[in-house]
C-alpha cells in the first residue's frame, strides 16, 4: 500500500501544497515587478518635473524685469500693447462680477467695443479673474507673459514624450525651441494672444488620437475604435472652442499647418488614408459640429454683430517677412545684433529669425530621416508656412521686389486677411522642433559617432538662439484719484469718465486709469479695432471729437487757445455724445496748467479731488 499511487484527493492535496509553496515566490516576484515599475515611474516623474522647472527658470529669466513691481514696469519694446492687454484683462475679469458682455461699454463710449473683433484673450482673462481682481491686471499680465511660454514648452514636451514616444533629451530640446524660439520670445513683447499656444499640442494630440482610433489595424477587433473616436472628437471640439477665446490667429495657423500635413500624409502613406479616412473624417465632422455649437454665435458676433469687422486691418504687403531674416539671428538672442532689427516691422515680430545654423541642422536632419511620413509632412509644412510668411511680394534685405510670393494666391480671401503673413513663420518653430526631436531620438537609439554627433549639432544650432531678458522700463505712477478709488466721487460705477486728454491708439496711457479701477467706468475713444473706415472697414480707434482734438493739441504743445462760445457749445455737445458724467485732469499731466485753464473756460470752475481736478458735466 505504501508504494501505491495516491488517490485523487491525495493528489489534489499534494498540488495544493506545491501551489502554496510557490505562492510566496510568485507574490514576492510580483511585488518586485510592481516596485520596479513604481521606481521607474517616480524617476520619470522627477525627470519631467526637472524639465518643467528648467522651462520655468528660462521664462523667469526672460520676464524678470516685470517682477519687482508689475504695476510700475512695462515692456520697453512695446508698452502700448501692454496697456491694451491689461485693459482687456481688467474687462474680462468683470465676468466674475457678473458684469461682462461681448460688446463692452467700457471703451469708445457711446458705441462700445466688440471684444471678439479684438484680440482680447477672453478665456485667459476670465480664468485669471481672481488674480486680476485681487492683485491687479499688471500682475496677471506678468504671469501670462511667463506662463504662456512655460505652458507651451511643457505641452510640447509631453506630446513628444507621450505621443511620439521620444526620449527626454530629444523632447526637451524640441520643446525648448517650440516654447522659447525667436518668434515666441519676440511675441512676448505684449502679444499674449500669440504666445498662448499651450492648447496647440493638445489639439495635435487629439487629432493623432482620433487618427489612431480610426485605423482598424490598431485595434484587436480589426475595426475602428468608435468610443475613442467619439471621446477624441468631443475633446477636440472643447480644445478648439477654448482656443477661439484665447487666440484665433494661433488657431488659424494651426489649422493651415495641420491641413498641409494631412495632405502630405495622404500622398506619402496612401494605405493609412484608405484604412482610416472614413472614421477619421467622421470624427472631424463631429468635432466641427460640436465646436460650432459653442463658438457659432460668438463668431457671428465678431464679424456681423455690433461694432464687428469682417476684414483684416493690417496690410499683408507691409507685414511680409524679409527673406534674409530667415538666416539671421534674432536681436533678442545671445548671438543676435541690433542691426538685424531693420529686417522686420518691429521687436514683437522677429518670427523668422531662426539663424543659418538652425536652418542647416534642421534640413540636414530632415534629409537624414528619409521618407518617414511624419518627417516628410513636417518638412513640407515648414516650407509651405515659411513661403507664405514672405507675403504677396518678396522682400529681400529691405528691398521690395516685383517677385510674387505664394501668399498672393491667398490674399483677399475671407479670414486669411486677418492673419499677418510674417506670423505664418510661427508655425515653423514646432515643425522644426519635431524634426529635431525625431533626429535626436533616432541618433540616441543608434550606435557609433552619430549617437553623439546629432545631439551635439542640434545643441550647437540652438545655442545662438538662447534668449536674452526682455527689456523693461519704468512707467509713470497712476494718480491717487484712480488708485485710491476717489473716481467714485466723480462718476457712478459703469458711468463714463473722460480723462484729459482722452486715450488714442498712439497714446493709450489713460486706459491704465480704467485698468486700475478694474474697468469700473467707461471712457470715450481709445485703443481698439472698430468699423470706422470707409463702408464699415476696420480702423484702429475712432474719429476724435472736436473737444478731444483741442485737448490733445494742448497736451502736446502747451498752447492756450482762445475759447469762445462755439467751443463751449461743442464741449457740451461732446460730453453729451459720450454720455460723460465727469471730466478729470491729473496734476502730473504734461501742460496741466494750460489744460486746466482751457477746461475751466469750457466747463466752468473745477473741483479738486486727491491729485486731480474734475468737472461734473
Amino acid at each position: 500500500m505504501s508504494s501505491a499511487a495516491p488517490t485523487a484527493p491525495d493528489a489534489a492535496s499534494d498540488q495544493d501544497v506545491r501551489r502554496t509553496a510557490r505562492s510566496p515566490r510568485r507574490w514576492s516576484s510580483g511585488l518586485r515587478v510592481a516596485g520596479t515599475r513604481t521606481r521607474q515611474a517616480a524617476t520619470r516623474a522627477r525627470a519631467d518635473l526637472a524639465v518643467a522647472l528648467l522651462f520655468v527658470a528660462v521664462a523667469g529669466w526672460l520676464t524678470g524685469g516685470l517682477w519687482p513691481d508689475p504695476g510700475s514696469r512695462t515692456m520697453a519694446l512695446n508698452p502700448a500693447d501692454q496697456a491694451l492687454y491689461e485693459w482687456f484683462l481688467a474687462v474680462d475679469a468683470r465676468a466674475l462680477l457678473g458684469d461682462f458682455d461681448l460688446l463692452s461699454d467700457r471703451l469708445n463710449a457711446p458705441d462700445g467695443v466688440n471684444l471678439m473683433a479684438n484680440t482680447t484673450v477672453i478665456a485667459l482673462g476670465v480664468l485669471f479673474a481672481p488674480v486680476t481682481l485681487a492683485f491687479g491686471a499688471p500682475v496677471t499680465f506678468a504671469l501670462l507673459a511667463a506662463g504662456n511660454l512655460v505652458g507651451t514648452a511643457v505641452a510640447w514636451y509631453l506630446l513628444f514624450t507621450r505621443t511620439l514616444g521620444a526620449r527626454r533629451l530629444a523632447a526637451a530640446l524640441g520643446a525648448g525651441l517650440c516654447g522659447f524660439g525667436p518668434g515666441m520670445v519676440s511675441q512676448t513683447n505684449s502679444h499674449l494672444h500669440m504666445t498662448a499656444q499651450w492648447l496647440v499640442p493638445v489639439i495635435v494630440w487629439l487629432v493623432v488620437r482620433m487618427l489612431r482610433a480610426a485605423d482598424p489595424t490598431r485595434t484587436p477587433a480589426g475595426m475602428p475604435d468608435r468610443r475613442r473616436l467619439l471621446s477624441s472628437a468631443v475633446g477636440l471640439a472643447a480644445a478648439v472652442s477654448a482656443q477661439v477665446f484665447v487666440g484665433e490667429e494661433v488657431l488659424f495657423l494651426t489649422f493651415v499647418t495641420l491641413l498641409v500635413m494631412a495632405v502630405t500624409y495622404a500622398v506619402v502613406d496612401r494605405d493609412l488614408v484608405r484604412r482610416a479616412l472614413p472614421g477619421f473624417a467622421g470624427g472631424l465632422l463631429t468635432a466641427a459640429g460640436l465646436a460650432l455649437l459653442v463658438v457659432g454665435w460668438p463668431l457671428w458676433f465678431q464679424f456681423l454683430g455690433p461694432q464687428g469687422v469682417a476684414e483684416g486691418l493690417f496690410s499683408p504687403r507691409y507685414f511680409s517677412a524679409d527673406l534674409r531674416s530667415w538666416w539671421t539671428v534674432s536681436p533678442l538672442s545671445v548671438a543676435g545684433g541690433d542691426e538685424a532689427a531693420r529686417l522686420t516691422t518691429g521687436p514683437a515680430e522677429y518670427n523668422t529669425f531662426l539663424g543659418w545654423p538652425l536652418l542647416l541642422v534642421t534640413v540636414a536632419g530632415a534629409v537624414w530621416l528619409g521618407r518617414r511620413p511624419l518627417a516628410v509632412a513636417c518638412l513640407v509644412a515648414a516650407v509651405t508656412m515659411g513661403a507664405l510668411s514672405l507675403g504677396p511680394r518678396l522682400v529681400v534685405d529691405g528691398e521690395r521686389t516685383g517677385v510674387p510670393g505664394p501668399y498672393a494666391l491667398l490674399a483677399g480671401l475671407p479670414v486669411v486677411d486677418g492673419a499677418l503673413p510674417m506670423r505664418f513663420a510661427l508655425a515653423v518653430l514646432p515643425l522644426a522642433g519635431t524634426l529635431l526631436v525625431l533626429a535626436v531620438d533616432r541618433a540616441a537609439a543608434g550606435t557609433g559617432p552619430v549617437r553623439r554627433l546629432v545631439p551635439a549639432a542640434v545643441g550647437a544650432a540652438l545655442l545662438p538662439l538662447f534668449p536674452m531678458p526682455l527689456p523693461t522700463a519704468e512707467r509713470p505712477p497712476l494718480p491717487e484719484f484712480v488708485t485710491g478709488g476717489h473716481w467714485r466721487q466723480c462718476v457712478p460705477p459703469g458711468g463714463v469718465l473722460v480723462p484729459v486728454p482722452p486715450a488714442t491708439p498712439s497714446d493709450p496711457w489713460p486706459m491704465r486709469w480704467a485698468t486700475a479701477a478694474d474697468a469700473g467706468f467707461g471712457m470715450p475713444e481709445g485703443f481698439f479695432i472698430g468699423p470706422y473706415g470707409r463702408n464699415g472697414s476696420p480702423t484702429m480707434g475712432t474719429s476724435k471729437q472736436p473737444t478731444s482734438v483741442l485737448l490733445a493739441d494742448i497736451a502736446k504743445r502747451g498752447l492756450r487757445p482762445v475759447v469762445g462760445e462755439e467751443q463751449r457749445r461743442q464741449a457740451a455737445a461732446d460730453a453729451d455724445f459720450w454720455g460723460a458724467s465727469c471730466v478729470a485732469l491729473a496734476e502730473d499731466t504734461p501742460y496741466a496748467d494750460s489744460l486746466r485753464a482751457t477746461l475751466e473756460q469750457l466747463y466752468g470752475p473745477s473741483t479738486r479731488i486727491a491729485d486731480a481736478w474734475i468737472w461734473r458735466v
